[in-house]
């Protein structure tokens, strides 16, 4: 048991898919897992661990932004032995051939800040995914016929962000999406030697302004879950 993670001793698989929203996570749990309990409902941070084809799992939220991810990516690999961990949310198309509903693969990360962004002062520290787990998502959403993209994309520390300018220069140099917690979570598994991975369902265009409906989210979603619990268990 953490500050912010009631769980026991056990109660957390060394697979954990991360969720922002919580209530994501509870559908999550209820829809891929077998047998699926809560283990954690502090501040309403909801985690449940079951089983999906047999392999342990713990799905959890994070809350939103690098901060709040933070401190649940910590906890869950300094206290909780947590090895492999995959971020699954949504992200906001920058470029014209990324289209609503289609899956972005962060291969790497840029960032204004982050809750690392002091450790390395002036040091501009480039995250990446872990190319194991990268290469095995890539594969199962071939397999399933899903329109993926591999590539760099942007942890943004802000939502409302009024840097148009900012925006511009991302497209420029082919960032295919933006999104809020990525960048740290590839930081701190390099940190504790992790495996780590953002397997990002895009639910709005920044360019063009489409969204995708909400009666559509669910099954969107659920192509992005399908292809992180593929990629956690793929063997070499």
């Amino acid at each position: 048991m953490t500050v912010h993670i009631g769980a026991k001793p056990g109660d957390i698989a060394e697979t954990v898919l991360l969720p922002g929203d919580p209530y994501r996570a509870r559908w999550a749990a209820q829809t891929f897992l077998q047998d699926a309990v809560l283990v954690n409902e502090v501040r309403g941070m909801l985690g449940y661990t079951g089983t999906w084809n047999g392999h342990r799992v713990t799905i959890h939220g994070t809350g939103m932004g690098m901060p709040s991810l933070s401190i649940y990516a910590n906890e869950l690999i300094r206290d909780f032995g947590a090895q492999t961990l995959i971020r699954i949310g949504s992200a906001g198309a920058l470029q014209t051939h990324v289209k609503v509903r289609d899956i972005v693969l962060a291969q790497a990360t840029t960032t204004l800040g982050s809750p690392s962004r002091s450790i390395f002062r002036d040091l501009h520290f480039a995250p990446v995914a872990d190319f194991t787990l990268l290469a095995a998502a890539h594969k199962a959403a071939t397999a399933r016929a899903i329109p993926t993209h591999v590539g760099g994309i942007y942890s943004s520390d802000t939502f409302y962000d009024e840097r148009q300018d900012l925006s511009d220069q991302l497209q420029r140099h082919n960032c295919l999406c933006v999104e809020m917690e990525a960048a740290e979570l590839y930081t701190l598994a390099a940190r504790y030697n992790r495996r780590a991975l953002a397997v990002l369902t895009i639910s709005d265009h920044i360019l063009t302004h489409e969204a995708l409906p909400a009666t559509d989210r669910e099954r969107s979603f659920g192509d992005m879950v399908q292809i992180a619990l593929e990629a956690a268990f793929t063997t070499a």
